[in-house]
C-alpha cells in the first residue's frame, strides 16, 4: 500500500468509497476489503450506512489505529449544534471513539461555513475527530476555508475524463492532499482509447490505469467504489508497476 503524510498523519492512498452501499452490499464490501488489507475507509452521514460499518469494524477485529475512517456531515447538519450531536451519533453507530476526518459534505450552507468549521474543530479539541476537511468545495470556497481552519482535504470528483488541475494545486498549496471520489467516472474510463491502449501495454486494465494516474499525483488520493472481491483485488495490484512521464501527460491531456 502507497501512504500519503498529511498534517503529520499516515494516510492510505487507495481507500474504499461506500457511496450507494446499505445493508449486506456494504457490509460484504466493507468485510472482503479489509481482509485483503484495505485500511481506509470513506462513509457520510447520507450515505445511511455507518451502522452497518461500525458493525463491520468491531467484528474485523482490525487496529483501530490501523484504520482511517472518513465520514460527512449531511446537508442539514452544518449549524453548530447539528454538528455536534450528529458526529456524536454517528460515533456511535461507527461504534468508534473517534473518526480520523470530518468532512462538509457539500457547501449548500456555505453562509454559515465559519460556524461549522468552528464546530468541527470543538469535536477535534475533545478527541472526537483528528482532522476536518470539505468535499465538493470550489478553490475559492477551498481556500477561504483553509484561512480559518486547518483543512486535511478537498474531496471531489476526479479522474482522467474531469480535469481537477486548480483544486489540486490548491490542496497541495495548503499541504491538504485531493481525494478523488468516482475515480472511474462511473465506468467510463474502461471505454476511453488512450486508456485502454496505455492498459494494454503495461498488462493492466483501462480502470487500474486510471487509478494509477492518479496515485503517482503528489498529494492524491483515491476512493473507488468495490462490489466483489475480484473488484476489489483489481483496484488493489496498482502498486507493481508505474507510468511513464510521457503517459501521464497522455492521460491527461483526454480531459484537457
Amino acid at each position: 500500500m502507497q501512504y500519503l503524510e498529511v498534517h503529520g498523519h499516515k494516510v492510505p492512498a487507495l481507500g474504499l468509497g461506500t457511496w450507494q452501499l446499505r445493508g449486506a452490499a456494504c457490509r460484504d464490501s466493507v468485510e472482503e476489503a479489509l481482509d485483503l488489507g484495505y485500511r481506509h475507509i470513506d462513509t457520510a452521514q447520507m450515505y445511511g450506512n455507518e451502522d452497518v460499518i461500525g458493525e463491520v469494524l468491531q467484528r474485523a477485529g482490525v487496529d483501530r489505529a490501523e484504520l482511517f475512517l472518513t465520514t460527512k456531515l449531511d446537508n442539514r447538519n452544518h449549524a453548530a449544534q447539528a454538528v455536534i450531536r450528529s458526529t456524536e451519533r454517528g460515533l456511535s453507530d461507527l461504534r468508534t471513539e473517534y473518526v480520523d476526518l470530518l468532512l462538509i459534505h457539500w457547501p449548500t450552507d456555505y453562509h454559515i461555513v465559519d460556524e461549522t468549521l468552528d464546530a468541527m474543530m470543538q469535536l477535534c479539541d475533545d478527541g472526537k475527530v483528528r482532522h476536518i476537511g470539505v468535499s465538493n468545495f470550489s478553490t475559492e470556497q477551498f481556500r477561504e476555508a483553509a484561512e480559518q481552519a486547518p483543512i486535511f482535504t478537498n474531496q471531489i470528483e476526479y479522474h482522467p475524463l474531469r480535469n481537477q488541475d486548480a483544486l489540486v494545486e490548491a490542496a497541495r498549496m495548503r499541504g491538504a492532499m485531493l481525494t478523488a471520489y468516482s475515480p472511474l467516472a462511473r465506468g467510463r474510463v474502461t471505454r476511453e482509447p488512450a486508456l485502454v491502449e496505455i492498459a494494454a501495454a503495461h498488462g493492466k486494465t483501462a480502470a487500474q490505469v486510471s487509478l494509477r494516474w492518479l496515485l503517482q499525483q503528489e498529494m492524491v488520493s483515491a476512493i473507488p467504489k468495490a462490489r466483489g472481491r475480484a473488484h476489489l483485488q483489481a483496484n488493489m495490484a496498482i502498486f507493481d508497476f508505474e507510468l511513464s512521464d510521457e503517459e501521464c501527460q497522455r492521460i491527461r491531456s483526454i480531459a484537457g
